[in-house]
This record gives structure tokens, sequence and C-alpha cells, in this order.
């Protein structure tokens, strides 16, 4: 029976767990820096915002690991990785492995500016950094920084708890890398009209404290915001200190083949601490199918990671938004625009060529899995090109299940 570790619980590792199970016999050590196991990091948003408990996202509990006699070192940081003797070294000791699974997710930015070391300043990442947001009394004051997915959803759980929370975005419309401008105006009005202040084109240059306390947020123009927390959610690195204190390939994150194996032929690592092909992840749908080819790789059968082109769904307290593709402007691109005031719908189609490479759109997205997969596809829409924007149903199809990637703040 081979002795299989993991370092990192993360939803990849969970998955990674689930198919190792299937077949198979192991001795499992998981390691996790966080006092737990795998949850889903998806929901911490409905955690937040009240809508869900931390029990109601847990997918792995106790009982799970206890039946599947998985050693766990939750709450222990590993220390070292000794590759030539095959050891993994946890705080608490050592463990032996035949093969190493590298899981370790990735790590929030925060901006080094003036004060972001102070009290109150956090990041939007885990149960504890939720849990602070939870404890913000109703009618207190909250800014995010970032408005991208994250920094929304932070935003949007506060101010149903009766946070007053403020908004800022460096960049001229929100999550500019989902959205385009038409879109990310929809959002900012759905969310203002929410009670939520949104600042755009606006940059943070101090945080200020107070017996060591965060305060205020001190903006380039001289502004001050009042604030008792502050979220900074303005991205994420992959996680690769362990990889390259080991000696492991290394670039923007660990580097992997198809197979997710590491320039270590006995070490495999997944989810967003990994690089492949030169891409590095952050939505939950490539991780999962890393954590199927991982373990495929395991149980000494062929698999091959592909990456596939990916789309996200946000839902922010009734605001629906889908994008995939890419949406950018080309003088060789065409696009399709539908605008219903009535209904606050909006959708934009870039079209290359006879292929659709790019979809937004706001209000009404039940056909974008369908979009989403002529993409995909490459599908030739030179025929239903009239009447593309009225998606499926008008082209003899129907409507697909809702799929989509989302933002992960998996591990």
């Amino acid at each position: 029976m081979q002795n299989i570790v993991i370092i990192g619980a993360g939803m990849a590792a969970g998955r990674l767990i689930d198919h190792l199970l299937e077949e198979g016999q192991w001795n499992i050590t998981l390691f996790n820096a966080e006092p737990r196991g795998t949850y889903n990091r998806l929901m911490l948003s409905p955690v937040l915002s009240g809508e869900k408990t931390f029990g109601d996202i847990v997918t792995h509990d106790d009982d799970f690991y206890k039946k599947h006699e998985i050693a766990c070192r939750f709450g222990e940081r590993v220390v070292a990785i000794d590759r030539s003797a095959k050891i993994v070294t946890g705080e608490n000791g050592d463990v032996p492995y035949d093969k190493l699974v590298i899981a370790t997710g990735s790590t929030p930015f925060i901006i080094p500016m003036p004060g972001h070391d102070l009290e109150g300043v956090l990041p939007y990442r885990d149960l504890e950094d939720t849990e602070a947001m939870m404890n913000l009394a109703s009618g207190k004051k909250a800014i995010v920084i970032g408005g991208g997915l994250l920094g929304l959803e932070a935003a949007a759980g506060m101010q149903m708890r009766g946070v007053d929370v403020t908004v800022v975005h460096l960049m001229g419309h929100l999550m500019e890398r989902q959205l385009d401008p038409a879109a990310g105006f929809l959002l900012r009005k759905e969310l203002t009209d929410r009670g939520i202040t949104v600042l755009c084109s606006t940059n943070s240059k101090e945080i200020l404290g107070e017996n060591g306390k965060v305060k205020a947020l001190k903006l380039d123009d001289g502004t001050e915001l009042p604030c008792d927390l502050l979220c900074m959610a303005v991205g994420i690195r992959p996680s690769t200190a362990l990889g390259a204190e080991c000696g492991l390939d290394v670039g923007r994150g660990i580097k992997v083949d198809g197979q997710m194996v590491t320039s270590d032929p006995d070490v495999l690592s997944i989810g967003e601490c990994v690089e492949h092909d030169g891409a590095i992840f952050g939505l939950v749908a490539p991780l999962y199918e890393q954590a199927k080819v991982a373990a495929q790789t395991l149980l000494g059968k062929e698999a091959q990671f592909v990456n596939k082109e990916t789309a996200t769904k946000l839902k922010v307290t009734g605001c629906d938004l889908f994008s995939a593709g890419d949406f950018a402007d080309n003088e060789n691109r065409e696009e399709i625009v539908f605008r219903d005031p009535a209904t606050c719908s909006y959708k934009r189609l870039v079209i290359e060529g006879n292929r659709l490479v790019g979809a937004v759109m706001y209000g009404d997205t039940g056909d974008g899995p369908w979009f989403h997969g002529l993409i995909k596809d490459r599908t030739n829409i030179s025929d239903m090109r009239d009447t593309l924007i009225f998606g499926p149903n008008f082209q003899g199809g129907a409507p697909l299940e809702a799929l989509g990637g989302h933002c992960s703040l998996a591990g």
C-alpha cells in the first residue's frame, strides 16, 4: 500500500481524494495550514451574508476522514520537503511518502502600502477572514479595495449584514477582466441601488490607523474614507514557496506536465499553485480536472490535462452576470449587442470571422452555457448569425444546463 502525502486541503485536494478512494488502497496523510479539512470556498460568500452556515459548506468532515483512515495534520504547516529521502517535515514531525502531492493553493496579494499591516486590514480568503467580516456590527463602516468578483462578494455580504460598505476600484469599471464597460456600468448601478458606495478610477495611497488599528483609507487625491475594517481583494498569487524551497522547477507557479507531474517524477501538484503550459488557474473547473488527471496518474493510468476555455458566472445578491472568451476590441471583430432597459438586460457577442469568440451577459444569463459551448467548440455560426443573439431557442435547440466556471477560492 503506497504512502501518499497531500499538502493542502483545498477543493482540488478534496476532489483528488474522492477520486483516489474510488479505486485502490492508499495510506493518505493530509496536511492543512488551516485547522480544518475541505470545504467549498466558493460558498464563503453566502456564509458571510448569513444565507448559509459554515457547516452547510463542509464537503469532507471528520467522519469522512475517520471512515477512510486518512491521517489529518490540520492546523500544521509543512516546514520542509526532503525529496532525496522522500520525507515531508511538518511542525509536529516527519512523514515518509512514496508519492507527494502539493496542493498549497494561492496567497492573497496585499498591496504593500503604508498601513497594510494594521489590525483590521485583511484579505478575503478563508473562514477566519469571513468571520472577521461577520463580526463587524451593523452600522459600522467597511472598505473593500478591489472591484473584482471576490471584492464584490465581500462587499455584498457585509452590506446584507447592515454594514456601510464602500468599494474602491482602480480601474474604470467593475470586473474589467470579465465584463465590458457597459455591463460593468449596469453592475455598478445595481450595487449602488442596494446601498453600496462604488468608487471607480480611484487610487488608494495609504491606510491610516490609530492605536494600531485601521481607521481610514487615504486616497491619492487626499480624500480620507473612515472605516472600521478594510478588506483587500486585489488578486491572488500561486503559493510556490514549498516547491521552490525543495528545488522543484517553479515559474509563476509550480510547473507541471499534462499528467500533473512536477520536475520530480514522485511529486505531483494541482490547484492554484501550479503552472501548466505557461498558464495559472483561478477557476474551479480546471482545478477539478487537474485533480481527476492527477488521480489517474497516481493509479498508473493514462490521462492528460487540457486547459479548456472557461466561463465566469457571478451572482451577487441578485445580479446575474456571465462572460466567456475574449471580448476585447479588435478591428477584425464584429459585435452584436442587445439591450432591454425594461428588464435591465444586456448581451454582447463578439464575432471574428465565422466564429463566436466572446460573450458578455447581464441580467438574463440563461443562454450563457450555450454561447460558451459555441466559443469552446469553435462552432461555425454563419448559418445562425442573424438570430444568434436570441439564443438556442431560435436555432432549433434547447437551453443547456447552467454550468460555467466559477471564480475559486479553491486551494
